[in-house]
Formats: C-alpha cells, sequence, structure tokens
C-alpha cells in the first residue's frame, strides 16, 4: 500500500519570539456552536499578532474543530494545544435524575501526548455515548481511569470548584481540588483564575488563592476566550440569542454581562493577575509540557478475512473469475471482434494486479460482502456510482452492474498507483432499506467498529441574514426586503452582495440595515448545527474511539470530524446512498410480476426504440435525471437513439459543459463539421461529435497525444480542474514536448491543450454518467411499457407528501388515466393498478396507520369483501381503528362503496364508536366463552343513520383535501376552468419543483423570477409587523401542488379584502427562494377568479357590444389596438392569440414584431379591446407593449 505519511512536528513550529510569556489555554471557537465566535482562522492569527508561541482549543464537550484549529496554527507557525471543555456529572455519568443531575460542572483537559489524546478522545466518545443528559457528561470515574497524558484546569465559573467557593463551602471546593490533583498527579491540575469583571470572579479568585496556598495546588490565568476582538463582544451575545431563541433587546445573555471574552495580550492579562503567583507563567509551563502531533496520510484500511482462510486477494481472483464464467453463462458478456476475450482477462490481471499492490483487495471485498449481503436480501442495489463503475473486477464481482469494456470506462480514473487519494465506491440502495444493509455491516464489523459521519450546517448569507435579523428583533419584513436582494446562488456570500446596488443603497442609507449586514457577515459560514452525513459510513479495524471522538446523532454514533478530516486521518469511508428511483423500479417491476413473472429488469433491451421515442418527445416525467425541463428540451432537441446519447445527456447538462451543448446538436446533425487538429483525436472524440464531454476522454488525449500515462493524465486532470496555475504551467511544456515527438505540431498542440484546460474543469465522469444512464433508461423503460404500474410506484414513493402526489395525479390525469379513490374492498397499502385505472393506496389517508391497513386488507382477503359500514366495523379489531382513523376513511370515501352517505356517518360517528364499544369480546384470541350462546344476539348493528342530504359537491372535496391532502374527485378550480385556460397560469409543480423531500428531482424557478398563479387559497395566517401593519401569509394550491405566499401590508391592504380561505384568485408576484426552504411567492397583486357561467357570459356579453353599443344609423368608430410582442417567442405568442380570439370584436389589432422590429403586415386580427382584454394583455407583454387609439 502507498503510504504518505506526514507528521507535522510541534516541536519544529516556528517562534514568534524568544520567550512566550503568555499562552490562552481556555478559549472556544465557532465550533463551540452558537457560543464561541472565534473563528479557527482567526485564532493563531491574533497570537501571532500578540507575540504567542501556542494557543489552545477548548471548545464546550466535543472536539469538532481540533483538527481544523491544528491545521490552521500549523500554518500560522503557531504551537496547537489540543484540549476540550468537558462537563462532568454531579455522581455518576449514569445517573438521569432531575433533581441531582440535571447540572454538570466544566473541567478543561489539556493533552500532553499521544496517550492523553487517545484518553481524551475515548472519555469526550463515551460522555455522548453513555454519558449524555442534556449535555456529553463524564465523571470522576472515567476521569481516573484515563487521565495519563492529560493536564486539568479547574474551568470558569460554571466547574465543581468555583461553584461551591461561591456557595461558600470551601471544604468540599479543598477536597475536589486534592481529588483532582491526585488524579491527574502533582504538576498536571492547576487552579484557574479568570477576571472578566464579574463579582463572583473576585470572590472565587480569593478563594483560588487560599486553596492554592492550602494545598499547593499552582494556579493558571485564562481568559475564557469566546471571540477575538473586544468589539466582536455584540457579535457573540447575538450568536448566544440565535442559540436560544430570543432577542438582543432583552439584555445579555447570562454569563456574558461584560465585553471581556476576548483574545486579551500578555500585558492585558498580567495587569489583572501580576498579584497571584506564577499565573501567568504557568500557561507557558503547561503549553511546553503539551506536544501532541496528527498524522495524515496513513491508510488505516478495516480487515476482511474470508471464511475459507483464503489470503485476501486471491479470494478475490476467484470471485473475479467466478464472476466472469456467471456472466459470460447469463449472455451479460459476450465476446466480440471489437471486445474479445483476451481484452478481458488481460483487464481482469491488470486490475487485480493494482488492487493488490496498492493493498485495496480487502477493500474490494468489504464492499463486495455488504452488496452481495443486500443483493441476496432483497435490498435493490443501483448499477454503479462515481468512478467505481470503471472497474471491470467490480462488475464482475457484482459490486457494479455495467460493464466497464462495453462502455469505454477507465479503470485509472478509479484507481492507479499514481494515485495519492484513496478509492471511494459510492453505492446507491433503495431508500427505504438502505439502513438494513447499514444495519448488516454494523452486525458484521460491531458497533464499536462502525459510525456514521459529522456534517455541520453553516450560516450562508441569507441564513445568516435571516438569523440575526431575529435575534436583533427586527421584524419578518424589515428583513425580508433585505434578504430578498441577496441573490440565491450556491457561492454568493455577504461580501459580494453589498455589492449589488440595491443592497448597497439599503446598506448606506439606513443604519439598522447597516447593523444587521455587518453582524451578519462576522457570522456568514460559522457552523449553526451538527447533523449526520446523508451516506458516509466510517469501518475500521479497531474501535472507532482509538481513532477519532465520536458523538451521537439521532441515537447513532457519528464521528465529531468530517467526512474529509477523516479521511485525511487514514480512516476509509463507504458511501451507502439512498436512492429514491431504486425503490420505484423495485414497486412498478412487483406489480408487473402480477401479470408477468417473467419479466426481468436487468434484461430489457438498452435499445428499445419505443422507450427513445418517448424520450426523443420530452415525455419525461417521473423519469429518473430526465426530468427537468431543461432535460427534456435537450432531450427534445438530441433525439436519443442508444445509451450513449443518454450518458451524454446527463454529462453536458450541467453548469459548464452546458456551454458545449450548441457545438454537441450541430456536430451531431452535421457531422462533416467536426474537425480535429490531430487525426489522434477522432478515436476520442467521435462518440461526442468532437466536443470533450467527459474526463475520461481529457486522460486519453493525454495519453495518446502526448504519451503520458493514465494515471499521471488523471492527476494532471484533476490538478487542471482545481485550477492550480503553477501546475498547467508545468504541465504545458510537458504536454507540447510529448505531442511534438508524436508527430503534432508545437502550434496545433499548444492550442490542444489550452482547449483541454478550458474544458478540463467542466468535463463530467463518464463511469458516473454511464451508470445513471442505466438507471435513466430502466425509468423510462418502465414508464414507456408499463406506464399505470409506473405511475402506481412513483404515487406510492411520495405517500407522506400530498404536494407531490397531487403533481404525479395530475400528470396521471393529462395523459389519460384516472386516479380512483381509497375504497376499502378495493384500495391496498400502496397505490396500484386497478383495470385502467390507478387506485389510491389507504397508507395515503392521513392518520391511518399500518397495522390500520393490515387488518383492513387482511380482514378482505380471509373473509371476503365487506358488505356494510356494519360489517366493516364489527370485523376490524377496534385497537387499530379509533374514532379518529374511522372518521378519515369516511372523509376519504374509502366507505362510500359500502352505501352510506357521507355526511350521515359523520353525523353519527360518536355513535358508531360507542355502538361498537358495547359489544363484548374476548380478550384472549381462541379463549372459549361458555355464555357465547347467550351473546349471539349481541352482534353490532349500524346505530339508526339520519335521513340528511349529502353534502355538496364543493363540500366532498374539502372533505377528501382534509383526510387525503388533495382534491381526488375533482378540484375546486374545475368552476374556474375556462377563465384559467385564456390566463395560462403557471404551474405551482414548476415554480417548487416539488416538496422539500423530493426537491432534487425537478428544477425549480429561480429567485426573483416573475410568476403568475391560480389557486385556492387554503390557508390564511396573519401576522403584525414591528411597526403595527398586518402581513399575511397563505397557502395556495392548484391542481399540481401547493406553496406559501407572502403577502406584505401596502399589498395586503390593495387586496387583503378578498384573499379568505377557498377563494379561487390569480396572484402574480416573484419567486422567493432560501436555504434549506422550498420556493415561495412574494405576492405583488391578485385578482378573482372568474366562475366558468360568468365567465361565459362575459364574453357573450363582448360579442353583442356592438351590437348595442350605438345607435344603428351611426357607425361606431373603429379602434386600434398597437400589441408589440416577439413573435419568434411561439408560447408566447399563442397565448396573446388564444386571448384575442376569445374576445372577439370590431376593434382591429396590429401586431409589431419586436424581434425584427417591424409590424406583422400578414397578419391581424379583431377583437373587443375592452379595458379587462387590455388589461389581460399588458399583464403579458408588459404596460408599454399594448396601446389602444
Amino acid at each position: 500500500m502507498s503510504d504518505n505519511v506526514t507528521v507535522e512536528s510541534s516541536a519544529k513550529s516556528s517562534a514568534v519570539v524568544d520567550a512566550p510569556s503568555f499562552v490562552h489555554l481556555h478559549l472556544h471557537s465557532e465550533y463551540s456552536l452558537l457560543d464561541g465566535a472565534c473563528r479557527i482562522s482567526e485564532i493563531p492569527k491574533a497570537a501571532r499578532a500578540a507575540g504567542h508561541t501556542s494557543v489552545a482549543i477548548t471548545d464546550h464537550g466535543a472536539m469538532y474543530g481540533v483538527v481544523d484549529f491544528y491545521r490552521a496554527c500549523k500554518k500560522e507557525g503557531i504551537k496547537p494545544i489540543i484540549g476540550c471543555e468537558v462537563y462532568v456529572a454531579p455522581r455518576s455519568m449514569s445517573d438521569r435524575d432531575h433533581e441531582l443531575d440535571s447540572r454538570s460542572y466544566h473541567l478543561v483537559l489539556l493533552v500532553k501526548n499521544e496517550t492523553g489524546y487517545r484518553n481524551l478522545i475515548y472519555m469526550v466518545s463515551k460522555a455522548f455515548t453513555e454519558g449524555f443528559y442534556s449535555k456529553p457528561r463524564i465523571d470522576l470515574e472515567l476521569l481516573s481511569a484515563h487521565s495519563d497524558g492529560l493536564c486539568a484546569l479547574s474551568a470558569c465559573l460554571a466547574g465543581y470548584i468555583p461553584q461551591k467557593i461561591i456557595l461558600g463551602d470551601f471544604d468540599s471546593a479543598r477536597e475536589h481540588a486534592i481529588k483532582l490533583e491526585r488524579i491527574f498527579g502533582k504538576g498536571n491540575f492547576y487552579l484557574e483564575l479568570q477576571d472578566h469583571g464579574i463579582t463572583d470572579q473576585k470572590t472565587v479568585n480569593n478563594g483560588i488563592l487560599s486553596l492554592s496556598h492550602e494545598t499547593g495546588i499552582p494556579m493558571v490565568a485564562t481568559n475564557d476566550v469566546h471571540y477575538i476582538r473586544k468589539s466582536d463582544a455584540e457579535v457573540q451575545s447575538v450568536l448566544l440569542c440565535i442559540q436560544t431563541n430570543s432577542r438582543i433587546t432583552d439584555g445579555r445573555p447570562i454569563g456574558f454581562e461584560t465585553d471581556e471574552f476576548y483574545y486579551k495580550s500578555t500585558e492585558e492579562m498580567r495587569s489583572l493577575f501580576s498579584e497571584y503567583e506564577g499565573a501567568i507563567e504557568n500557561t507557558v509551563k503547561i503549553a511546553e509540557m503539551c506536544n501532541f502531533d496528527f498524522v495524515f496520510g496513513k491508510t488505516l484500511l478495516p480487515r476482511y478475512k474470508p471464511e475459507d482462510k483464503t489470503a485476501p486477494a486471491d479470494f478475490l481472483r476467484r470471485l473475479a473469475l467466478d464472476g466472469l464464467e456467471l456472466r459470460l453463462s447469463k449472455k451479460h458478456i459476450v465476446y466480440t471482434d471489437a471486445h474479445p476475450e483476451n481484452e478481458y482477462r488481460e483487464r481482469i490481471d491488470y486490475e487485480l494486479s493494482v488492487i493488490d499492490g496498492m493493498g485495496y483487495s480487502e477493500y474490494y471485498l468489504i464492499v463486495w460482502d455488504f452488496v452481495n449481503y443486500s443483493k441476496s436480501h432483497g435490498i435493490s442495489v443501483g448499477p454503479g456510482r462515481g468512478s467505481g463503475a470503471g472497474s471491470l473486477v467490480a462488475y464482475l464481482c457484482g459490486i457494479v452492474d455495467i460493464d466497464p469494456i462495453v462502455y469505454g470506462l477507465i479503470f485509472e480514473r478509479f484507481l492507479n498507483p499514481e494515485r495519492v487519494s484513496m478509492p471511494d465506491f459510492d453505492i446507491d440502495f433503495s431508500y427505504d432499506k438502505r439502513d438494513e444493509a447499514v444495519d448488516y455491516v454494523r452486525r458484521k464489523y460491531g458497533n464499536d467498529h462502525t459510525s456514521l459521519i459529522i456534517t455541520f450546517g453553516t450560516m450562508a448569507a441569507r441564513a445568516a441574514v435571516r438569523d440575526v435579523g431575529r435575534a436583533l428583533g427586527m421584524s419578518y419584513s424589515d428583513v425580508d426586503e433585505v434578504a430578498v436582494l441577496i441573490p440565491h446562488s450556491p457561492d454568493m456570500t455577504l461580501e459580494k452582495a453589498i455589492k449589488i446596488k440595491a443592497l448597497s443603497e439599503k446598506y448606506s442609507s439606513d443604519p439598522e440595515v447597516r447593523r444587521l449586514i455587518d453582524i451578519a457577515m462576522r457570522l456568514e459560514g460559522m457552523p449553526r448545527h451538527a447533523s449526520t452525513h446523508a451516506a458516509g459510513v466510517v469501518i475500521t479495524e479497531k474501535p472507532l474511539y482509538e481513532y477519532v471522538p465520536l458523538a451521537v446523532s439521532n441515537g447513532v454514533p457519528v464521528t465529531q470530524f468530517t467526512m474529509e478530516t477523516v479521511a485525511d486521518l487514514g480512516l476509509l469511508k463507504f458511501d451507502f446512498l439512498a436512492l429514491r428511483y431504486l425503490t420505484i423500479i423495485d414497486a412498478c417491476v412487483s406489480q408487473v410480476h402480477e401479470e408477468n413473472s417473467d419479466f426481468d429488469i436487468s434484461a430489457i433491451d438498452i435499445n428499445d426504440p419505443r422507450t427513445y421515442a418517448m424520450i426523443s418527445r420530452g415525455d419525461t416525467d417521473g423519469v429518473f435525471q430526465l426530468e427537468s425541463a431543461g432535460m427534456r428540451q435537450l432531450l427534445m432537441q438530441m433525439k436519443p437513439e442508444k445509451i450513449d446519447d443518454i450518458i451524454a445527456s446527463i454529462a453536458l447538462y450541467r453548469p459548464g459543459p452546458m456551454d458545449s451543448i450548441p457545438k454537441y446538436l450541430e456536430n451531431r446533425a452535421h457531422p462533416e463539421k467536426i474537425s480535429y487538429p490531430t487525426d489522434k483525436l477522432a478515436p476520442i472524440l467521435d462518440q461526442t461529435y468532437g466536443c470533450i464531454v467527459y474526463q475520461e476522454q481529457v486522460m486519453q488525449i493525454f495519453r495518446t497525444v502526448a504519451g503520458y500515462s493514465l494515471g499521471k493524465a488523471d492527476i494532471v486532470r484533476r490538478a487542471i480542474s482545481k485550477k492550480k496555475a503553477s501546475v498547467l504551467e508545468a504541465e504545458r511544456d510537458s504536454f507540447i514536448s510529448g505531442a511534438l515527438e508524436r508527430g503534432i505540431s508545437e502550434d496545433a498542440s499548444r492550442r490542444l491543450f489550452d482547449d483541454i484546460a478550458g474544458f478540463a474543469n467542466y468535463a463530467f465522469n463518464k463511469s458516473h454518467a454511464a451508470a445513471y444512464a442505466v438507471l435513466s433508461f430502466r425509468t423510462a423503460y418502465l414508464k414507456c411499457h408499463y406506464i399505470k404500474e409506473y405511475l402506481c410506484a412513483l404515487l406510492t414513493s411520495v405517500t407522506d407528501s400530498p404536494g407531490k402526489i397531487a403533481e404525479y395525479v395530475s400528470e396521471a390525469r393529462s395523459g389519460g388515466i384516472s386516479v380512483l379513490p381509497p375504497d376499502v374492498n378495493e384500495s391496498r397499502a400502496d397505490f396500484h393498478v386497478s383495470g385502467n385505472a390507478v387506485r389510491f393506496g389507504l397508507l395515503a389517508i392521513k392518520n391511518i396507520g399500518k397495522n390500520t391497513v393490515d387488518e383492513i386488507v387482511s380482514g378482505r382477503e380471509y373473509d371476503g369483501a365487506y358488505k356494510s359500514v356494519a360489517d366493516f366495523i364489527s370485523r376490524i379489531d377496534p385497537s387499530v381503528l379509533n374514532k379518529r382513523q374511522l372518521e378519515a376513511l369516511i372523509k376519504s370515501g374509502a366507505l362510500d362503496s359500502l352505501g352510506e352517505k357521507r355526511s350521515a356517518l359523520l353525523a353519527s360517528l360518536d355513535k358508531l364508536i360507542d355502538a361498537r364499544v358495547s359489544v363484548p369480546t374476548n380478550s384472549v384470541e381462541g379463549q372459549v366463552d361458555m355464555f357465547a350462546e347467550f351473546q349471539a344476539e349481541k352482534t353490532y348493528t349500524v346505530p339508526p343513520l339520519p335521513d340528511i342530504s349529502e353534502f355538496t359537491s364543493r363540500e366532498l372535496l374539502a372533505l377528501e383535501k382534509e383526510s387525503i391532502g388533495i382534491y381526488l374527485s375533482g378540484h375546486i378550480l374545475s368552476d374556474f376552468s375556462e377563465n384559467i385556460n385564456h390566463i395560462s397560469p403557471d404551474r405551482i409543480a414548476d415554480i417548487c419543483g416539488g416538496t422539500e423531500d423530493y426537491s432534487d428531482e425537478k428544477e425549480k424557478a429561480s429567485d426573483g423570477q416573475k410568476v403568475k398563479v391560480c389557486v385556492i387559497i387554503t390557508k390564511r395566517s396573519n401576522k403584525q409587523t414591528r411597526n403595527g401593519e398586518q402581513m399575511a401569509f397563505l397557502t395556495a394550491e392548484d391542481e399540481s401542488g401547493e406553496c406559501e405566499v407572502i403577502v406584505f401590508p401596502k399589498v395586503l391592504e390593495k387586496f387583503g379584502h378578498f384573499l379568505t380561505v377557498d377563494s379561487a384568485v390569480r396572484i402574480c408576484g416573484s419567486v422567493s427562494v432560501r436555504e434549506d426552504e422550498g420556493a415561495k411567492i412574494i405576492m405583488e397583486k391578485a385578482e378573482r377568479l372568474i366562475e366558468n357561467s360568468s365567465f361565459r357570459a362575459e364574453k357573450e356579453k363582448s360579442k353583442n357590444t356592438k351590437e348595442s353599443a350605438a345607435p344603428a344609423s351611426r357607425p361606431q368608430k373603429e379602434r386600434r389596438l398597437f400589441v408589440k410582442l416577439d413573435m419568434s417567442d411561439e408560447k408566447l405568442k399563442n397565448r396573446v392569440i388564444s386571448l384575442i380570439s376569445i374576445f372577439e370584436g370590431h376593434d382591429f389589432v396590429l401586431f409589431y414584431d419586436s424581434s425584427k422590429n417591424d409590424y406583422v403586415r400578414d397578419f391581424t386580427m379583431r377583437a373587443d379591446a375592452s379595458d379587462f382584454v387590455v388589461n389581460e394583455l399588458c399583464e403579458l407583454l408588459g404596460e408599454g407593449a399594448v396601446v389602444l387609439k
């Protein structure tokens, strides 16, 4: 194995001054989450500026930032001291009595050496995994067993000793101090002095001085640093307010009543503690004791021991060769002239030699083992992901499911002897069973050898502004006015945003806004909360706490270090990714098997023309990776005919490569336009019509044109993609030299290198694109050939998301497929095919759980259909059918087929439940009741139902909305369909891109985009701004989904009188997109929708206008309506013409084509240019584009 081990020695740290005089040993970085405001990068710079040679990090209870801190210090030539301010339980860490154990004490621990680091990460881990009670806690017993290599300080006012001194219990303070010195040994425990101008600290310091004199335990001065500069005190106060959801106007946070918690100079510390003997000097003494260094680059692989005791490399070879024979027997591999047998066997030998030579045989076997387990236990595994799909050995072992030789994938993109970083197999599992695969790994390797990986949510630009605004007590509307001016993009910062004119003007003119942004800039990018990486799992040979500290998230251990840090420390990460579309494929295939048990998704025709025809039409809603509007447009232009076209689409449709799409399409349509500076490029780029699309092509060009090895080519490709100028210049000469040796002119090779340098940053991993293209094609094939089954699978996958269900139901209807309501005699748990329709699943009904559904379905299967409401209620176990659940079934229409009206059932709901309760049941299943014959007559009967009218259709729709989250049997907006059709509004599903949980599959509207929607208001919430004005938050929905609409005071004042629940309105506004939230609409104006009957009457009235507008004897004056638009915009043109044609009249319409700056002379229309029509046209085209004369 190739290990590039780096040990950065503390002993060699460059000193800033010859004789260090003070060291800060108590400091909280930004990783004391929402408490410490010291940025890691600023700490060593502050130390240098103060003339300090060392500095410590002592975050609260955790060690999240110690590696980043270590590296930052090394970069600045400052010696890092690793530590933690731990929480110590008042009794045992296992005690959890609220009265006795809710408060824990602080203690500062500093690492002296390797042993101390191992002991500290062990204790910090145990604090989370075993001692957590409000906070991660250790106890004195644990400390006693793991104190070697550590130095301890008695901590701040929250320490045990300071607390006892404050309470006047000096004896307990003395006893505890002696006990801690005994635990850590003489010279390794210090009594801590602090002075932040807080009264209690004076009392504590006097007590510490007395304790030191009595016991001989030395003192040390610290400052409990929480921010770097004194001027940052307000920033840290705001940070604490964000943590506690309080307001800065409520007063300074408890414990931080002064501005003295900053990084003080030696002189400032001396002025505070010069009278305390040795307190300043001891900081340097302690720092000199602490000498610990992290080791980076040493790979720490877990072990895999084959059960038959075979050597791992030999076992892997056997798996590969057996896999080859299996693939051949199933015709998955077919030798051809293009790819003969020797190509496969030579590639196998080569890959195995590299894998074994680099020490990764066991890595392959670990991945093979959990993938093999998953496949054999009904857990779907994806065909591949990332560069691992380029390994033939992985394909033969079943780790991936695409043949890299057939798809032209390169092994060296995944693994090569010149690669420094570890390989990384990313494995997709069905999202509902992914955790089963992770559980298997835990069972196999042990809970203490497996862990998930932590990640941190940080305060991005907009989020920081909103957080700070709340903490400062600003109103929502005032903060939002600032936040919406910050562009929504991944790399946006407040420093960039402040250069935008509108925000810059606000910043300059409004002191409150200036304060808001200034503080937000100080907090932007800081970690806000800890979370769990979506996929990463670490497996180790030894228990994890011997390598890294652990925390706990949702009851599961996670590393306290991020994915990058874990890898740098040599631990191996495995990605277990949950992919919804694998679950969708499973569910669809399961329903297909009900009619065709021989169907095999892995054996479908990859060249199926019907599927490609569907894709070419852009009919790809619900198709993996192909359903966004932009992708559909690309596919309709490309007209894919083979899987290579899908691979190229996935690679091209992303930022950067998009720029190549026009050239790609042009060359694809006209291959004669393709030209190369050298013929050597043709075999590499012909497949992508002369465009560099894939990273593998960049590697092949370096090898073919300049003679690079594929390993070196991959290293150079990585460097180019990271825009390392020094590497670019160094490689330019090498590339040109190699090209000259192969007969390519200097000018051609120079131009080619510049082209590569420009494209390499955007080129995509073909291995990943190929694997996902296979998955895309499988979903497209299922949609094409088994549309109803596929729709059922899609709907079932979003059972918990009414918005997404509404979107798919809308798409089903537009395709002519009915979605039938739930029915206790027809529905299953999930959506399923029912004849030529789709039947709604019972689990999608609100308040209906799995136990209830299982009881309903099993009762039907064993004893036949339910014949009546009485029959249904009597046969369902009362423990799984309570009043709320019965109500949900009635409201959803699931009992309609039993012959009773919903109105009558709901009116008698209490009686239905009470009557059932009065029927005796046996308490033990199978128990013989000796009085059963006398109770035979006591069967359940439905109490008399009231003879009342059924609900109106609109009321029934409202009940459906309440119980299943959507309007199923119709939609309230149907009563306004004619008005809506001529408006041609945007769909909410297209604006919001689905719900938050499923937002990765469709594009959202961009921030600030103008939209108009026709909706029903389903909820309204009013709020008062700080100025006492009213604003509103609306929930609005159309047939495709729902979204939130924000109405600010001025707009609410104008339109609020008709923005009521159940109102049908057209809303115009702009989209607001925020971090970690769904898109919202900021309303600008609104109007009521017109019901169909009124709309038709309005049309009829406009047609008859000329008949009643003037005396018959007097000709009416002809008016002219001038309309300016881009006639090349077919969608816009059709909307305008459709509107004008609806309202026919005598006014002459003249069109002005803005794309040609000329009137359209061969196309005119006549219309009734009423105020309504003119306003509608202005809405479409803008005020200046419509003139009536």
